[in-house]
């Protein structure tokens, strides 16, 4: 889904409320939310809502059934995510309808998950408040007037602008990484510009950076939409190479808060030892052999 506005409290709105859609009615009843004030957004995953709680303006995402994403992204995507018990897992993998269901409410509350692990970790995304079925309530991310932030995508910057949102966001990454989380679709479109600067949103695709075999490839991409979004207004930006940079320092366990990034990275090419790979292929074999032996003796004595 584009980016959606959610953060901070804002100034009380004056235009009429809407009637409230189905979907919302539990949050209304259980007293979380009391008006619903207009649709924000639309989009393939989920519908946001700008909603009234007391005196606070909030934001409301209802989720769509996962009817748009491919099989293949969700297979990426939701590599080695755990399950409650093994009824979900087999459902999931045969997909049965209920294992389809369990596979969907997988996805939301990784976003749940996501939001509540970034924000303890002090990453700029939008707080959470409740996630109730299928609706995720939680602040709304406003501008310097107070009105609803608007995405990156939408606003033009000069170069020094550029060069410090750039920087800020690469910051937010590594504290984001450092977390042990990548957020495996960042870009322009699912960035809020707020009047302190730049928040996080629309984590239902995070990945867990050591558990996933697509982290670095994802983490990569992340780390390049940033490069060529704000390149467009300052070119040297695009000759940086912050994202093997990170990784690197990830892999090694180096990697900190606190690290300083050149943006300049050379790959190690170390020689492979012939002698080491031919080991590991004899001592391979040695235990397959090994193994036929157990298993001949075991059916010699059964």
């Amino acid at each position: 889904m584009a980016g959606y506005p959610c953060g901070v409290a804002i100034r009380p709105l004056t235009i009429p409320f809407m009637k409230t859609p189905p979907r919302l009615l539990p949050l209304v009843e259980e007293g979380l939310i009391d008006t619903v004030v207009r649709q924000l957004m639309s989009g393939k995953e989920a519908m946001v809502f700008v909603v009234r709680q007391g005196d606070q303006t909030l934001c409301a995402k209802v989720y769509k059934e996962a009817t748009n994403r491919s099989f293949r992204q969700a297979v990426d995507y939701t590599e080695n995510r755990k399950v409650k018990n093994s009824r979900q897992a087999r459902a999931m993998a045969k997909g049965t309808k209920f294992g389809r269901e369990a596979q969907e409410a997988a996805w939301q509350s990784a976003e749940v998950d996501a939001l509540y692990r970034l924000a303890a970790a002090g990453v700029r995304v939008p707080t959470p408040y409740q996630f109730i079925d299928g609706v995720l309530l939680m602040e709304l991310v406003a501008d310097a007037d107070g009105d609803a932030a608007p995405r990156l995508n939408d606003v033009a910057f000069t170069p020094d602008e550029a060069r410090t949102h750039h920087a800020s966001l690469l910051q937010e990454v590594v504290r984001m990484l450092c977390a042990g989380v990548v957020h495996g679709d960042l870009s322009e479109f699912n960035i809020l510009l707020a009047a302190d600067g730049p928040v996080i949103i629309d984590l239902p695709q995070a990945v867990d950076a050591a558990g996933n075999n697509h982290a670095q490839r994802m983490l990569l991409r992340d780390v390049t939409n940033l490069k060529d979004f704000f390149g467009q207004f300052a070119p040297e930006l695009l000759s940086t190479d912050f994202g093997p940079e990170i990784w690197a320092l990830f892999e090694r366990g180096l990697l900190t808060q606190d690290s300083v990034l050149t943006g300049h990275f050379k790959p190690q090419h170390k020689p492979v030892n012939l002698g080491d790979v031919m080991r590991e292929i004899d001592d391979a074999k040695d235990e397959e052999v090994a193994r036929r032996l157990r298993m001949q003796e075991g059916g010699s004595s059964a």
